[in-house]
């Protein structure tokens, strides 16, 4: 089947890509979740329009890209949240709470698709997160996730 994504969606494309995938993958996970549109040849012009949003918010260059991963890279990010007695967090911390804390803390701002979590962060600690900035350049970040 052939779709249209509005989103980038890692190992098949960044949004305004035509991709030909299998059915089932179309109809059951991307386009439910808003990553995908059928393609059809009035989808052409949305193509063009998801693309032109996308140059916005992209960041261009390797150059920039390396430019903004030292920048996240320096920056302490702390993230305070409600937890119980054992350290275990009432729900999980979201990319989208990550975000907002890195431009809290000075960072620069980071969309939160960008922002990947190996695994779901469900306990206080430092934690380890990914932040794919161009599709050549991830920049690694350490969260501190305390008691708040």
């Amino acid at each position: 089947m052939k779709i249209i994504l509005t989103q980038e969606v890692s190992g098949l494309g960044a949004a305004g890509d035509v991709v030909e995938v299998k059915d089932g993958y179309a109809r059951n996970y991307l386009v439910p979740r808003g990553f995908a549109i059928r393609w059809t040849k009035g989808g052409e012009k949305d193509v063009a329009q998801i693309r032109r949003a996308r140059k916005i918010h992209e960041i261009a260059t390797i150059e920039q890209a390396n430019e903004v991963k030292a920048k996240l890279e320096a920056v302490k990010v702390r993230l305070a949240v409600r937890s119980g007695d054992a350290g275990r967090l009432f729900g999980s911390v979201t990319p989208a709470d990550i975000a907002s804390a890195i431009k809290t803390a000075g960072g620069p701002e980071v969309d939160k698709r960008r922002v990947e979590l190996g695994s779901p962060i469900k306990t206080l600690g430092s934690h380890q997160v990914s932040v794919r900035l161009h599709p050549e350049v991830d920049a690694k970040l350490g969260v501190e996730v305390v008691a708040g």
